[in-house]
């Protein structure tokens, strides 16, 4: 064969390999930027939220006004200039057009309160085969919103969760103290959260789960505040599982060097979050008492005991000398892709450790206790309106610790190569005929607008009518034009003044109170100079910042930010308020929307605001509650929305 024959072809094969590496590390760089995008990491100064006080580094410089009156800032550390209109940004915006009503959700349920997991079922689904009910999301939510008293019970007083006995309780820290104690706190001498003590709590403390990878984002963040918003923290534990098997430094990292969950610091110490470190785990325990073989069988034979003086008694079961038995994994079962980590913590975490899992993407819009008390409160939620009755969705799940159903869905999903998918799991339930053992509630409850585009809604939309997940991030006037269609409660009434200018100085009065932009300034002081703001450096790309009150009022000296006008607004206040955010339902998926920021006066952003609002301690929860917690610092403003 000719030389140079063989030399083409071998650079033909260098080629194709460089070609398929390079698609490879492109795919893998997508995958990766999907999982943990570096775009939605939210950078500020880790001193500032440790309440070090520093002088403000913001130095006005000189401001220039082009023909339309806009102000060309540039913050230290980034290379591009901010154009911000003085007349309307996200320093001198009224929150609302409106006058919201906090405390919407009336007085929080009785810490014993529980929830009627079946009739949520039924009344939302209708028979179990003929899924009636199932597409008609509106109905569903008038239900769950207006319907309380009947889903809702208090037991008897010797049946109440209260009234257990914490050593015998399904959590192993129910009473705050390891379940050593003989009967819980009366509700007469329970205390009440304070800044350095969550309190304590007249039942039962119920663990949250979570899981994530990497860095803190605006994702954990909006998360962790609609848990502080809702929940009621003396009697409810947040448990952030972070991926050491990947990352073994990943809680010192976000302890000690993330600067998003630096803010949180405060609410670890006192005891609200624990980061807890995941490590897929080579053995699980097995309830005693229990058939732990599915159906599969024991061996007649045990096999012959090992050093430590444990045997098999199944396949992938052993028994040790106390008669505990355990599921056993090898190494190489546990050597699966990282996509389906997530999908199997779950499954794992509530097995040992009971309570509820929620995605981080999930945020919480009311108290999710009452579903979580009853004696029975295995669930998941439907996987839109699939029909199937094994097509689960379990991005929020909650299953009894040790028990026989857990057991069996551990177990089903190793024998199955670790394949925890929500579908499958689901299906093998349903397959087994056990699946009844977990309730499937329908997706109003947690999810409520994934059956308006996937297989058909029927009747009315929701309140709002979304149709997309997109349109929660969208806040210019008539962004979403078709969103109170569905609305039939009173006028929500603007505020009076006929004229703009009248509207505008009602807003400003009316936010004054909850803001720090009330510093007067000279029309001297406004004059044409070019102004740099210089902030603490942050690591590009600048996705986000925040500003000390200082830097506020260095804006305002400066002429940046002037008297509000809502002729120059295109994020106008508006007549969204919590209280129609998909009322009657427990949480919101947020599905995924990691790199959208919210827009001025979007959904999201009300939602903000009202969580900044409570944590600051100048506006009430929904169940008319105020913070009496450790500091929390608001959320950060995004550049591209100033």
């Amino acid at each position: 064969m000719p030389e140079g024959s063989t030399t083409r072809r071998l650079l033909a094969i260098l080629r194709n390999l460089a070609l398929f590496a390079l698609l490879y590390a492109s795919i893998w760089g997508i995958v990766e930027i999907a999982r943990n995008p570096a775009s939605a990491k939210s950078k500020l100064r880790v001193s500032s939220m440790l309440d070090k006080t520093l002088p403000s580094k913001l130095r006005p410089d000189k401001v220039i006004e082009d023909d339309a009156g806009k102000v060309a800032v540039k913050f230290k550390g980034h290379k591009k200039m901010i154009t911000i209109n003085p007349y309307a940004n996200v320093f001198n915006r009224p929150q609302s057009a409106v006058a919201p009503k906090d405390d919407y959700l009336g007085s929080r349920p009785h810490v014993d309160t529980e929830a009627d997991l079946n009739m949520l079922v039924e009344e939302c689904r209708g028979t179990y085969k003929g899924i009636e009910k199932m597409r008609n999301v509106f109905e569903c939510l008038q239900f769950l919103a207006e319907d309380e008293k009947r889903y809702y019970t208090l037991p008897e007083k010797s049946q109440r969760a209260s009234q257990q006995d914490p050593r015998k309780a399904e959590y192993n820290d129910a009473d705050g103290h390891g379940n050593t104690h003989h009967n819980y706190v009366s509700t007469d001498s329970a205390e009440s959260p304070s800044p350095s003590s969550m309190g304590t709590c007249p039942g039962p403390i119920i663990p949250y789960h979570v899981y994530w990878t990497g860095p803190a984002t605006w994702r954990v963040e909006v998360f962790i505040k609609s848990y502080l918003y809702t929940q009621n923290l003396a009697c409810s534990r947040l448990w952030i599982w972070l991926d050491a098997d990947r990352h073994p430094n990943a809680i010192d990292d976000m302890l000690n060097r993330d600067p998003l969950f630096a803010r949180f610091l405060p609410l670890v110490e006192r005891g609200d979050i624990t980061l807890k470190a995941w490590k897929f785990p080579s053995r699980i325990p097995l309830p005693k008492a229990e058939d732990n073989t599915d159906g599969m069988g024991y061996y007649k034979t045990a096999g012959k005991a090992n050093a430590e003086g444990e045997f098999a008694v199944a396949e992938n079961i052993i028994e040790d000398s106390t008669g505990q038995q355990w599921l056993v994994l090898t190494p190489k079962q546990m050597t699966f892709l990282p996509v389906a980590v997530s999908d199997a913590v779950r499954f794992v975490v509530l097995h040992i450790h009971g309570g509820c899992y929620f995605d981080m993407d999930v945020l919480m819009l009311r108290d999710m206790r009452p579903l979580l008390l009853p004696h029975e409160h295995s669930f998941a939620e439907r996987w839109a309106a699939h029909s199937h009755p094994g097509d689960y969705n379990t991005a929020i799940m909650s299953l009894s610790a040790n028990s026989s159903l857990s057991s069996y869905l551990i177990r089903g999903g190793v024998r199955m190569g670790l394949n925890f998918h929500p579908r499958v799991i689901g299906r093998m339930a349903w397959k087994d005929g056990r699946d009844q053992e977990f309730l499937m509630l329908e997706t109003a409850a947690f999810d409520p607008i994934w059956t308006e585009f996937n297989w058909d809604r029927e009747g009315r939309c929701t309140v709002p009518c979304f149709k997309n997940y997109g349109e929660a991030f969208k806040g210019k006037t008539g962004a979403i034009a078709y969103e109170w269609e569905s609305y039939d409660g009173p006028q929500l009434r603007t505020l009076p003044g006929s004229t703009s200018e009248d509207k505008t100085q009602e807003l400003r009065k009316r936010d004054e109170p909850e803001t720090s932009l009330s510093v007067p300034h000279t029309t001297a002081e406004a004059s044409s100079r070019q102004t740099t703001l210089e902030v603490e450096p942050m690591a590009e790309p600048l996705d986000s910042f925040e500003m000390s009150l200082e830097e506020e009022r260095e804006l305002i000296r400066a002429g940046v930010v002037k008297d509000y006008s809502i002729e120059e607004d295109k994020y106008p206040a508006n007549n969204r308020t919590l209280e129609n955010f998909f009322r009657g339902a427990w949480t919101y998926h947020v599905h995924n929307q990691w790199v959208k920021h919210p827009e001025p006066s979007s959904w999201f952003d009300v939602l903000e605001r009202a969580h900044d609002g409570f944590l600051h301690g100048t506006r009430m929860n929904p169940y008319g509650e105020k913070w009496n917690g450790p500091s929390v610092h608001p959320y950060n403003k995004w550049p591209d929305m100033i």
